[in-house]
Formats: structure tokens, C-alpha cells, sequence
């Protein structure tokens, strides 16, 4: 199913980001790992190169709109396209009793998933790159929610 597809996997230096790598590189899919932590990335590029998969590495601030948009259009630049776009950002949330954090620590991870969200689909959507992404025939980031 993901044979020859794009995948782009955004936190995938991280176990689960990690892992999900692993599986789309195993059934065929070419992965771009992309994280704020090039240890991490790496580790899990090579674990995919030596099992024979095609892995690249790119770090990435997904809180950063101009580092997503750049990213993506580097994938679209080298590929012509992205068939998946996962997103393993992990939020940063405090593991404290409610009653003792602040606002801020609370909202944190809220307004992480939020922005990291909203930040990866709609540049894959075409915010970036709108004109090249016009040749294909859907857009993956709108396959995301049923409708």
C-alpha cells in the first residue's frame, strides 16, 4: 500500500515517530524524518537504511512557519510530491498535579498540538508551494478529516 509513495513523518526521531517510520520504510514508502533533534533522526535513518528503506533527515521547528514551509517545499522540490504527512510532535506538558502548574503550563501542549497541527497540514495543503502542488491530483492534507 505505501509502495513508492512520499512520506514525510514529523517528530520521527521519537519512539513512536520512530516506529512509524520503521513500518512505512518496511512496506515500501520512501520517509523524510523530520525534528528539532539530529541524534534522534539519524538513529532511526540509519535502522531504516540498513534494513534496505530510503530514509532523509531534515531538522525541523514544526512551530516554525517558515522552517515547515521550507521543509516541504525541499520535499516537493527533490520528490514532485508528498503522499503522507504524519505528525509525532510531542507537546512538552508538565507532569505536575493540576493545582500546582501555571496557565502557561497547562496551555502549553494545547497550543503546540494546535499550532504544529494547523502549521504542517496547511503547508502541505499548498501555503508554501501552491502552484506545484496544482499538477497533482488530490491534496493529502484534505484527506485528513472525512467530510
Amino acid at each position: 500500500m505505501l509502495e513508492e509513495k512520499v512520506a514525510v513523518i514529523y517528530g520521527g526521531g521519537g519512539s513512536i515517530g520512530g516506529a512509524v517510520a520503521r513500518t512505512f520504510a518496511r512496506e515500501g514508502a520512501r520517509v523524510f524524518l523530520a525534528g528539532r533533534t539530529e541524534a534522534t533522526l539519524d538513529a532511526v535513518a540509519e535502522d531504516i537504511r540498513s534494513d534496505g528503506g530510503e530514509a532523509d533527515t531534515a531538522i525541523v521547528d514544526a512551530l516554525d512557519e517558515q522552517a515547515v514551509d521550507e521543509f516541504v517545499d525541499a520535499v516537493v522540490d527533490e520528490t514532485g510530491r508528498i503522499d503522507v504527512s504524519f505528525n509525532l510532535i510531542t507537546y512538552g506538558d508538565v507532569q505536575e498535579p493540576l493545582m500546582e502548574i501555571s496557565v502557561e503550563d497547562f496551555t502549553h501542549p494545547i497550543t503546540t498540538a494546535t499550532q504544529t497541527q494547523f502549521l504542517t497540514t496547511t503547508s502541505l495543503g499548498g501555503r508554501s508551494s501552491l502552484p506545484r502542488r496544482e499538477r497533482t491530483h488530490s491534496c493529502p492534507a484534505r484527506r485528513q478529516y472525512p467530510t
